[in-house]
């Protein structure tokens, strides 16, 4: 199993990038996401990697980050989805808000990638949502750099509801509810808190 490749970037198309490794090129297909963040051709790079064997193929998949390569493998296991449709959903989607459109169960989202159909996504959703670790979510939709002040409000209400009680998952399904029905970034966070005890 190949993990990673250390070398000198030849080539890099939005597709797929060449990696010179001691003298061997190596091509690994890539997603959109990893080809925005390579280095220009002739400087070091390194990608991380997932070796797809097949009776009929051999394919490298590189990613710039782990996190991509984590949620490449996480939607290979989502029956009906192979590492062309992964592929696709990575070069479609940032995996922060691939990670939110799971959590937040947003169908109408995840099946306008390329690929992926109404059903498809709603088994992403069904298979996934508990395979992501309760940090990723929470950070998914309400963290990041690009944190809005509604996503800011989201996160305070999650923490509000888990340090009355509440086990994390209920305390976000809760929050998600509330942002379904109304503009969390109108509201404050004891407003938020409140309308989701209420239900």
């Amino acid at each position: 199993m190949i993990t990673f490749l250390d070398g000198i970037l030849e080539e890099k198309q939005p597709t797929h990038a060449i990696l010179n490794v001691g003298g061997v090129g190596y091509e690994a297909i890539i997603p959109l996401s990893s080809y925005d963040r390579l280095p220009k051709p002739g400087a070091p790079c390194r990608l991380l990697t997932y070796d797809h064997v097949r009776e009929d193929a051999h394919q490298l998949f590189g990613f710039i980050t782990e996190g991509e390569r984590k949620l490449f493998v996480l939607l290979m296991t989502v029956s009906g989805i192979g590492p062309k449709i992964a592929l696709s959903a990575l070069s479609g989607m940032t995996v922060r808000e691939m990670k939110a459109a799971i959590a937040q169960r947003d169908v109408k989202r995840l099946s306008s990638i390329s690929g992926i159909g109404k059903k498809t996504a709603e088994r992403m959703i069904v298979e996934l949502r508990d395979k992501l670790e309760p940090g990723e979510v929470l950070e998914a939709v309400s963290g990041g750099p690009e944190a809005t002040e509604a996503d800011v409000k989201t996160r305070d209400a999650v923490l509000a509801l888990i340090s009355l009680g509440y086990k994390r998952a209920e305390a976000q399904d809760m929050v998600l509810r509330v942002a379904g029905r109304a503009d969390i970034g109108a509201l404050s966070v004891e407003d938020v808190v409140r309308h989701a005890l209420a239900g």
